[in-house]
């Protein structure tokens, strides 16, 4: 889907479910992460997430451009339009827009392991570690002991 057919699918589902027009820009995104699409308070323009639309399919971009047209809305005519506020909540609800929006699994990041281990040299107590950080700037939480700092080995 292209920016134009974007606009034109954004324009008709303002019409139709809100009776209203959307008169800004609508496209897609591609630096998006974290979020299916975003409005933009000072220029109105709506960005839409393309990994939405090509691993959840249509109707997961339907209910986000809802999601964003309730943003633009509400702002529009001055009443609430962040998450928290009851009439953007009531409104969402009223067009069948989507809350959340489905994670990309293209985008999870994946675990690290574990490659580092603090030991407190009294109690024995031990804190795993991703990365490598400093002991001698802290101590144990249990005993207040001194720690040291001990590398993993690759399985761990």
């Amino acid at each position: 889907m292209t920016d134009q057919e974007l606009q034109v699918l954004v324009e008709s589902v303002s019409q139709q479910f809100f009776a209203k027009p959307f008169r800004h820009q609508a496209r897609f995104n591609g630096r998006l992460r974290t979020t299916g699409g975003r409005y933009l308070l000072r220029s109105h323009d709506l960005e839409f997430n393309p990994r939405h639309l090509a691993e959840h399919g249509e109707d997961e971009l339907l209910g986000i451009i809802k999601h964003e047209l309730c943003h633009y809305h509400l702002h529009l005519e001055g009443k609430g339009y962040r998450h928290i506020d009851p009439d953007f909540k009531r409104l969402l609800k009223a067009v069948g827009g989507s809350r959340y929006c489905q994670s990309l699994p293209s985008m999870t990041r994946k675990a690290l392991p574990y490659k580092y281990e603090l030991l407190c040299d009294h109690c024995g107590m031990s804190y795993k570690r991703k990365r490598k950080m400093d002991p001698t700037r802290y101590v144990c939480g249990r005993c207040r002991g001194k720690l040291r700092l001990r590398p993993l080995s690759a399985q761990a």
